[in-house]
């Protein structure tokens, strides 16, 4: 079974020049909630290839963030995102928790308006992978999440400026086609390294998270 389809998005958007802030607090909150949904699965692909905690860890983390998100003020996006970011770094635990963490606090820096355009976008993506992979050290073909947020965000960087909805939905196919890559990868950080080349033959959990919540935050908010 396929790990998700990018056909899932219509190929057709009505124009979006930007979102409101209430609209990117219910979309954060989608992805959230698709997160803590994913726990089963992903505490299975954790299983194949580490400790079996990463469902339980983002699980935790991202309810916190959802408890956060009615709480932070919404004068700038950015207060948004750092919110999530906050809540996952201090309840999540593990590597997980400070990366994902660390992804989302450092996505803020960007966002200093009340309102989400696609260069504002990219920006916060581009910036919370800076620092991903500042901290971890991992590169492109590790393995990881990174896998995951390089080509969401080279999708994005493709998708027209005018349509902020064509550009969440081209980084939500991307990391979905990362996601794919990791498969045939050989792990080169985290406890998956110790597998060798056993951990060939399964996508990577950090990378499934991210396209989740991707995936969840391009949909339109109820």
């Amino acid at each position: 079974m396929p790990l998700a389809d990018p056909s899932h998005f219509p190929r057709e958007f009505d124009v979006a020049i930007e979102l409101d802030a209430d609209d990117v607090r219910r979309r954060l909150a989608n992805g959230c909630t698709a997160v803590v949904d994913a726990k089963d699965r992903l505490t299975k692909a954790d299983q194949a290839i580490g400790d079996g905690d990463h469902g339980v860890g983002m699980a935790r983390g991202f309810s916190a963030a959802l408890k956060k998100l009615d709480e932070a003020p919404a004068a700038a996006t950015g207060e948004l995102f750092k919110a999530v970011g906050m809540a996952i770094m201090s309840t999540s635990g593990g590597a997980s928790g400070a990366v994902f963490g660390t992804f989302f606090m450092q996505a803020a820096a960007p966002l200093d308006t009340a309102t989400l355009d696609s260069p504002r976008f990219v920006a916060a993506m581009q910036s919370g992978l800076d620092a991903v992979e500042a901290r971890g050290g991992a590169k492109p073909g590790d393995k990881t999440v990174i896998d995951a947020l390089v080509p969401a965000i080279a999708r994005a960087r493709q998708a027209t400026v005018d349509d902020v909805v064509a550009c969440l939905a081209a980084a939500a196919a991307g990391a979905i086609e990362g996601v794919e890559s990791t498969v045939d990868m050989k792990a080169a950080t985290g406890k998956a390294r110790s597998l060798g080349e056993r951990s060939i033959g399964h996508p990577d959990p950090g990378a499934i998270s991210i396209s989740v919540f991707l995936t969840a935050f391009a949909e339109e908010s109820d």
